[in-house]
This record gives structure tokens, C-alpha cells and sequence, in this order.
């Protein structure tokens, strides 16, 4: 029954634009959750007769920067316009938003799903402001104002989206183009991120757009993926029954793993739209476009990664999923010229220890590639030791627990010396210890020569025993090749 039908989605991504203050005034952007009720307002968000709007230049300065990195068109001109309708969280009665002349128009995200690289064609990016909250409480609803007026890109993109497997794999993508341009954390349990997801039905090798669903508000990846799933089903128990998918807006509850209608989809007429009085028109010069251009994305230092440095798929995925992890790996091979031995001491050493110093630490500032104690040159000189040969990987691993302990007091070059942690390269000096070893273990050696190979490990065990960790195990392996053969 279901394999008959294709799924035909498009998307509708609302996020919170990282600005200080508000769309349209002074108070404190709302970008956490844990407020107290209506702290930041005034009469300007609050919508009080006779006060009217100025635009954040700083809200235009991301949404340009978010722009370049979907790789969208900029306008120089866009216009600002009136949408009408009432809900008790929106304190002015209508929002202001662009609808026929956005910000940002057409272009593409490109990103992995299954491995195969895929394109998603982005319809536009506007600005707008946002609504307050509605607390329900008992028979009582209470209105939180902090986050009305707070500043939002809308990002709508074409009916592209064949599976829920396609839509994860391009919000996970926007998630992190965003944050790439600072324009947003878009932290999606902080409500920074929001999808509404857009899904009509049609039979394998149709070729029309049927009545559409919204599913609105959703804010996590896993509510979105059951929402998907449910609404396909209940749309082809609907057609397989003769009857008709109507056009209109649901609401999801992913407690019960179900959705309410909430109202007829509406169109464009029902809103009332017109240019909004209060605003000019916003008018860009190319020079402040092209000064915000963002040179490299995510999945291109993800394709650099696998391509040129040769690193492994699930390597490249974790040093290009996060900003700050991109970025000192990138500043780490600049220093090393090591992409393979960098990509291991960031994701291997360097994570663990961020990870352990945040599970046992007492304070709030958690640790994070931005604010690693220590500079990014004394990880590069613990990779260079190890390439000389004259620092061994575990002792290496000391030395970066001794780094984060110390907090930029001691140097690498000073801890590999004060713990003894340098390897002996001295070729006569080791073949001295080999050849002690061997006069001091005769039994060991009759049973070695007697066909017993495995105490080969036992004899340099002994050797960097004898020499107090210091000598290359490399060098030790190749003496006893020798002196035991």
C-alpha cells in the first residue's frame, strides 16, 4: 500500500538570529530559555501606541553572513512587509516580515545523505520578528513577552525532499552552515531552531504538487523524523479511502506520536499583506555584500578533509561538524603540516581530555576549542617530537594531561623534560642496554632460541625497562632482531 506513493516535502526552517538586542529596539535578545517572564521588553516590543521600529544593523550584518554561506543570492534592495494576524503572544497584532522582496533569494545546500552528495534548492531567506510565548497553567494562559520582537531568519526551500532520511541530512547541514556564519547557535532544544515541514503525497512518476500539510513548530530531529512518518501513513489512509487530503496546518505532539489540526492552511490573501509604513526599504551596497562572504563551509572543509588530507569518512564528519573543532584543526595542520597526525591528536587525545576536564569540573565555563589552556603551538610541538621520534604516543598522552593540569604554566618542551618523558635515539647507547638485557635473562634466551618466539615482546619490555622508558621501541625491536636471530 505505501510503496505505491512519493512523498513530496519542503521545508520551513525559523531561526533565532544571534544579535545582542531585538529586531526592532534595545532589549536584550532572548536567546535562552530560562528567563524570568517579560524581563526584556519595552514599549517598543510591546507595540505601545506611537512607538515605532528601527531595524538592528546587526541582525542585517548575520542574515548577510547566513546568506553567503548557502550559497544564496544577496539583494541590494529588499522591502519589509506588514503580515496581519492575531495571537495573543504577538503584543502589535501582525509581524513584520518580507514577502515579496527578501534578503535573500535561490540558491542551493549541498550536504551527505547515505553517503552520496545531494543538493537542496533554497526558495529565499527572509528577515522577521518573532512572537512571545504562551505559558499554560492549570485553566489559565499566561503570556511571556521576552522573546517577542526577537529577530529570525526564515529559510523556505523548494519541494525537494523525497524522504526523512534527505530532510535530517539537510537540517544537520543548515545547523552547522549557521553556526559556521555565527549567525545562530541554533540550538535546537533552546527553541533557536524550529522546522515546519511541508508534506503532500502523489503516485511514483506523477509529476504534480497535491494538497499540502503543515506540520509546524517542531524542535528536534527525532520529533521531526516520527512526524514524517505519521503523517505520510495518515495521508495514504486518506487516499487509499477516496478521500481528500485537506490543506491545512497540524500541530504536533510528539508525546503521543500524533497531530491536531490547527487551522486551514492559508493563503497569502488571508494575511493581509502590504508594505509595512513604518520601514524604508533596505538598501545594501555590494561592497558590504561581498565584505561578509564566507570563503569555506562545512562540507567543503569536509571534502578537503577526505580528498586532499586523505582522512577517514568518520574523521572528517567529527572535525567539520563543529566550528571551533574545524578551526583549530585547520591552525594545527598550518603548524604541523601533518593532516593525519593532527586529525588523530585532536579527535583521539584532545576530545577525550575537553570531555573529561567538563565531566569533572565544578564551574560553569565549560572547555571548549575556543578556550583550550594552552596555546596551539605546544600541541604542535608534541606532534613534531612524536614525528622525530623523541617523544613516544603515551608519553605523548602525559604530556597533554600535564598541559591541561598546568594551565599555560609550563611548556611542552619543559614537562617532556622535568617527567623524563624524552625518547633516546642513541643507536650505540641502546645497543649497550640490548646486549645487557641479553646477558642478564640466559633462561629466556635458551627457551627464545628453543622456538619459544613469543618472549620477543618479553625482551623489549626489558630494554625500556633498562634504559627507564626512554629508549625508541623501535630501535630496541631492530637491535634485538639482531643480537636474538
Amino acid at each position: 500500500m505505501y510503496e505505491k506513493y512519493e512523498i513530496v516535502m519542503w521545508l520551513e526552517t525559523h531561526i533565532r538570529i544571534k544579535s545582542q538586542t531585538k529586531m526592532f529596539c534595545s532589549c536584550k535578545n532572548s536567546l535562552e530559555l530560562a528567563w524570568e517572564p517579560n524581563e526584556s521588553t519595552c514599549p517598543v516590543c510591546m507595540w505601545f501606541p506611537g512607538m515605532l521600529p528601527v531595524l538592528n544593523e546587526e541582525v542585517v550584518n548575520l542574515a548577510v553572513r547566513a546568506g553567503h554561506a548557502m550559497k544564496c543570492i544577496i539583494n541590494e534592495k529588499s522591502e519589509f512587509d506588514r503580515k496581519s494576524y492575531f495571537y495573543p503572544d504577538s503584543p502589535s497584532g501582525y509581524q513584520i516580515t518580507q514577502l515579496y522582496h527578501p534578503i535573500v533569494e535561490h540558491w542551493e545546500v549541498r550536504t551527505f545523505v547515505n553517503w552520496e552528495l545531494v543538493t537542496f534548492r533554497i526558495n529565499r531567506m527572509h528577515i522577521e520578528n518573532d512572537a512571545g510565548k504562551l505559558v499554560h497553567a492549570w485553566t489559565k494562559t499566561l503570556c511571556d513577552y521576552n522573546r517577542a520582537g526577537g529577530p529570525l531568519m526564515e529559510i523556505v526551500t523548494e519541494p525537494d525532499f523525497r524522504s526523512k532520511e534527505e530532510v535530517i541530512a539537510y537540517l544537520e547541514e543548515l545547523q552547522k552552515i549557521i553556526r559556521f556564519s555565527w549567525a545562530s547557535n541554533a540550538d535546537m532544544d533552546k527553541w533557536q531552531l524550529r522546522c515546519d515541514v511541508n508534506i503532500s503525497l502523489r503516485l511514483h512518476g506523477e509529476n504534480v504538487l497535491n494538497n499540502r500539510v503543515e506540520i509546524k513548530n517542531m524542535n528536534s530531529f527525532a520529533a521531526i523524523w516520527r512526524a514524517i512518518d505519521t503523517e505520510f501513513k495518515r495521508q495514504v489512509k486518506l487516499y487509499e479511502k477516496w478521500e481528500k487530503v485537506e490543506q491545512e496546518t497540524r500541530w504536533w505532539n510528539d508525546e503521543k506520536w500524533i497531530s491536531n489540526s490547527l487551522r486551514s492552511k492559508e493563503d497569502a490573501m488571508d494575511y493581509r499583506y502590504f508594505p509595512e509604513p513604518d520601514l524604508p526599504p533596505l538598501v545594501l551596497t555590494k561592497e558590504y555584500i561581498e565584505a561578509r562572504k564566507i570563503n569555506e563551509l562545512p562540507l567543503d572543509r569536509r571534502l578537503k578533509y577526505l580528498n586532499e588530507y586523505k582522512i577517514g569518512e568518520d574523521e572528517a564528519r567529527i572535525l567539520s561538524n563543529e566550528r571551533d573543532i574545524s578551526d583549530y584543526f585547520e591552525n594545527l595542520v598550518k603548524l604541523t603540516n601533518d593532516p593525519k597526525k593532527s586529525c588523530s591528536y585532536v579527535t583521539s587525545i584532545l576530545i577525550k581530555s575537553i570531555l573529561d576536564y567538563n565531566n569533572s569540573s565544578a564551574t560553569w565555563d565549560n572547555l571548549n576549542f575556543w578556550n583550550i589552556p594552552f596555546d596551539i603551538s605546544e600541541m604542535s610541538e608534541i606532534i613534531i617530537l612524536t614525528n622525530k621520534d623523541e617523544l613516544s604516543s603515551t608519553n605523548a598522552k602525559i604530556v597533554v594531561e600535564e598541559l591541561f593540569k598546568r594551565w599555560n604554566s609550563w611548556k611542552t618542551s619543559e614537562i617532556v623534560d622535568e617527567f623524563w618523558l624524552r625518547q633516546t635515539n642513541d643507536t650505540w647507547a641502546l645497543e649497550q642496554v640490548v646486549k645487557n638485557v641479553i646477558e642478564n635473562n640466559p633462561t629466556q634466551l635458551a627457551e627464545y632460541k628453543a622456538w619459544k618466539v613469543n618472549l620477543f615482546g618479553y625482551f623489549v619490555g626489558q630494554a625500556m625497562k633498562e634504559s627507564k622508558w626512554q629508549g625508541n621501541p623501535k630501535i630496541f625491536t631492530e637491535l634485538l632482531k639482531k643480537y636474538l636471530d
